[in-house]
């Protein structure tokens, strides 16, 4: 018998993920469970239509749609664009306006891997303040988190703000298995100091509800925000679809005002 070919195993792997029969997904997918079957055996060439029928009832991500297309070889359909080419411009500037509009208080736009891609003045002046001047040796959201030697030190109710993130990475992980870059943050975030042997199990205990606020401590006391995660809606374009643009709020009166001072100059 020979190997099963490469979008056999992708599909195979991807039910496994969904927890879907063939017939389940040959249903959504409206084709019959026998013309799936032999397409994960390589006893039958999937169409270009078929694959990208496959991938909308399997769900991906329009990364691992392209990644299916591919297996199955044929061109990506979506383009990944970057924000800074012309086509992008409008949506670029409706980034950068979301940005603008959170001030005084911070904003920061990452991609799936939790790369900070841009973040408005305010987001750096917080930074700075519960820092106290010191610069963050990271460009990664998560590593800034789980680092001893980053925000983590400065993060009161650290537990509660790593496991959300912890699962937030665990989710984009889910739905990109294949990214090796999500696999070593998550093995690379899991090495750092006194991270609970559980959460290596993948057991975060139950989520905060409703929203979880994040705690700062600094020498005006203790910051506190709560956060809203802005996405593109239906996505034409890898990039966009994986973008985040995260904007935080101030939980309380005090914190409030704290970004309003450093916003005016009254306090740095």
């Amino acid at each position: 018998m020979g190997q099963r070919p490469a979008i056999g195993l992708l599909l195979r792997e991807w039910r496994e993920l969904r927890r879907l029969s063939q017939l389940d997904l040959a249903h959504e997918a409206a084709i019959s469970a026998r013309h799936l079957g032999f397409i994960e055996t390589g006893r039958a060439q999937a169409s270009r239509e078929t694959v990208s029928r496959l991938a909308d009832a399997l769900g991906v991500s329009l990364r691992e749609h392209n990644a299916l297309l591919l297996a199955a070889g044929y061109a990506p359909r979506y383009a990944e664009s970057a924000l800074a080419e012309p086509a992008m411009a409008r949506l670029s500037q409706a980034v950068d306006l979301i940005l603008s509009h959170q001030e005084p208080c911070p904003a920061f736009v990452i991609n799936r891997r939790f790369d900070v891609l841009a973040a408005n003045a305010a987001a750096r002046r917080v930074n700075e303040f519960v820092l106290e001047g010191w610069r963050s040796p990271h460009a990664n959201l998560l590593r800034q988190i789980f680092d001893p030697a980053d925000f983590r030190r400065v993060i009161a109710n650290w537990p509660e703000v790593a496991a959300k993130f912890l699962r937030r990475l665990q989710d984009e992980l889910t739905a990109s298995p294949s990214d090796p870059v999500i696999r070593t943050l998550l093995d690379d975030i899991l090495r750092y100091p006194d991270v609970p042997e559980a959460w290596r199990r993948r057991d975060l205990g139950a989520e905060p509800e409703p929203v979880l606020t994040m705690v700062f401590n600094s020498r005006a006391g203790p910051l506190r925000f709560f956060e809203t995660i802005t996405t593109f809606a239906a996505p034409r374009d890898v990039t966009l679809d994986e973008l985040r643009i995260d904007c935080a709020f101030p939980a309380d009166a005090h914190t409030a005002e704290i970004c309003a001072s450093l916003a005016s100059g009254a306090l740095s």
